[in-house]
């Protein structure tokens, strides 16, 4: 049984897709609702790709638990850091490059099998809800245009990366494809 906020949370996103499909004229206007929609900012600084949302209700299915079905991710799905390494000492702004291996990238919105878009955790100690989606902060930075990289200005001392991929919806797939959490030092 839901609860009343549970079924508001349904009842807003699926408000939120159908405005996505209703918008088929434009892909950045699909792109800017779909941000809208889902509370992300773009990261229009991160990279120049177009999103072309196509929002297949298919597996936004209502779940029991929570109203959101995760999508499935491949068996040898993986992402991971490509630098920094764990351990180096760098000086910000900090270049981190991201690295996929058994799925492909593809912009937030677009709904195409076995693709999904990088999440950087900076400096996160719990891992956000894996069963909604990823919001968007200082903390969870979202690269929805499919972007493999990043320069990240960030204060002396240690920080811990770690990329999250998530679906679409910015929504994790189950089981999560998310790397080994790394520790560098900032000069």
């Amino acid at each position: 049984m839901r609860t009343p906020l549970q079924r508001s949370a349904l009842i807003a996103l699926l408000a939120g897709a159908a405005l996505l499909q209703g918008c088929s004229d434009d892909s950045g206007k699909k792109a800017d609702m779909h941000n809208a929609a889902t509370g992300q900012d773009g990261m229009a600084n991160m990279g120049s790709e177009q999103a072309t949302p196509a929002m297949a209700d298919t597996s936004a299915q209502a779940d029991a638990d929570n109203g959101i079905t995760r999508t499935p991710s491949p068996a040898d799905a993986k992402v991971f850091i490509v630098s920094p390494g764990d351990g180096d000492t760098v000086s910000s702004p900090v270049k981190v490059v991201f690295g996929i291996e058994g799925m492909s990238l593809a912009p937030a919105g677009t709904d195409k099998p076995n693709t999904g878009h990088h999440h950087l955790l900076v400096d996160l100690d719990q891992l956000p809800d894996m069963n909604m989606p990823l919001p968007a902060n200082d903390h969870v930075i979202h690269f929805g245009k499919a972007q493999t990289e990043t320069t990240l200005d960030l204060a002396p001392g240690q920080h811990t990366l770690q990329l999250l991929l998530a679906d679409y919806r910015h929504v994790p797939f189950e089981p999560p494809v998310i790397s080994q959490k790394i520790t560098i030092t900032v000069k």
